[in-house]
């Protein structure tokens, strides 16, 4: 049916609440919701108007669908939309594409809740709640969002068949999706991996997560940095750490090495652990007579290895960090480990407080507690009321020389 021109009756500026209300119903709901307006108040020409478009007098709401029949009837347009348009209040385009989003968006949060129906994990919905609330399904359709589900799925069932058998990230990475990158860290594959591997094994950091599943960055990367290591064996191993001792030098040990030529050392060796690398590199400096291993944050499986390597020899482990949120949950961590918190008391901590103020240093706040700090459950209350950042390096020479003098 062709198009007629509109009648001037029907482009009074009188109508043109009519049209402006049916375009914000199609704007709000989309074409395919006609549903009806209320009837606003018209003068009387406008009323003829309407009274003789519609073929009677208008009721106190106006069916849209109603609506639609008498413009098309008229020839004013092919449909409700093209109708408005020629009234002059054509529909929004970015309302289309909004709603266009919306349907996408529900259609990819649907699909990925139908894809972990067959999944025994009790914690499935919450995974798909958490991908949702991350943004992972961004621009994704509901076949997009399935896949991803899959792809989840199927390095979980790797994990299943594989648990004892640790692998590197890039070569499962290639296995089960034939790229190298397919899990590269922030794609969203790996982040909804992730969030899998939270929900499977608790709220570990990612790099814990991924190496509490098994899965390594690979076992020459993220070493163990470690300086004057007393090794007892002859391996090559131990002879490269003599090496490098003789030669006043730090050494990264990397897992590779450590799983080919594991360490040992003479029962009660005492080794102290610390979070930063400034303090290994401090002791090199001094050529401290005493072993220092660094975490580096929080450990790699590189570090936790050489560790359980040295618990198994009867070493004794000590651990210093930083007095902050952060550092005092890695001492948590290390504690419940094995290792003795080394200087890392409320007396250590108002010491260093002390000392801050003595110099004239401005310390920095910390938002967070600290959290239960079961080794001196003082500390916990002291940091929680100073929230005072006391960095493992403003306490470098007192670690390092007590602990220096503590080993001979």
């Amino acid at each position: 049916m062709s198009s007629r021109p509109v009648p001037e009756s029907l482009l009074s500026p009188g109508l043109g609440e009519v049209w402006s209300a049916a375009r914000h119903r199609l704007d709000r709901y989309g074409p395919q919701r006609r549903g009806s307006i209320a009837s606003p108040a018209l003068d009387p020409a406008s009323t003829l108007a309407m009274e003789s478009l519609l073929g009677r007098k208008p009721a106190k709401r106006l069916d849209l669908q109603e609506l639609e029949a008498a413009l098309v009837a008229r020839a004013i347009g092919r449909d409700l939309c093209d109708a408005l348009t020629r009234l002059g209040h054509p529909p929004s385009a970015e309302a289309a594409h909004r709603r266009s989003e919306r349907a996408r968006a529900q259609k990819a949060r649907e699909s990925l809740h139908c894809a972990i129906t067959v999944w025994d994990e009790p914690w499935a919905a919450a995974w798909a709640d958490a991908v949702v609330g991350a943004g992972l399904l961004r621009d994704f359709d509901g076949g997009n969002a399935a896949r991803l589900a899959n792809d989840v799925r199927r390095l979980l069932d790797h994990l299943e068949h594989h648990q004892l058998s640790p692998s590197s990230r890039t070569e499962i990475a290639a296995a089960l999706y034939g790229s190298a990158h397919a899990l590269d860290s922030g794609t969203r594959r790996a982040s909804a991996v992730t969030h899998a591997l939270r929900c499977r094994n608790g709220p570990l950091v990612e790099r814990e997560l991924w190496e509490a599943a098994g899965i390594l960055p690979d076992r020459v990367s993220a070493p163990a940095l470690v300086w004057s290591l007393p090794v007892a064996g002859t391996s090559p191993l131990d002879v490269h750490v003599r090496f490098a001792l003789h030669a006043g030098l730090p050494l990264h040990i990397s897992l590779f090495a450590l799983r080919r030529h594991p360490i040992s050392v003479d029962a009660g060796t005492p080794v102290l652990v610390v979070e930063n690398p400034r303090l290994v590199e401090a002791a090199a400096e001094r050529s401290l007579p005493a072993c220092v291993i660094s975490s580096n944050g929080n450990p790699s499986t590189a570090v936790t290895t050489l560790l359980r390597q040295l618990q198994q020899a009867d070493a004794s482990l000590w651990y210093h960090g930083d007095f902050d949120s952060p550092g005092i949950a890695i001492c948590r961590r290390m504690h419940e480990f094995g290792c003795s918190p080394w200087m890392m008391d409320a007396r250590d901590y108002a010491d260093a407080i002390r000392q801050a103020k003595e110099s004239d240093v401005q310390l920095m706040s910390d938002p967070k507690e600290c959290g239960p700090t079961p080794w001196d459950p003082t500390l916990q209350a002291a940091f929680d009321h100073h929230r005072l950042i006391i960095h493992e390096e403003f306490v470098l020479d007192g670690v390092l020389n007590r602990f220096g003098r503590f080993s001979q």
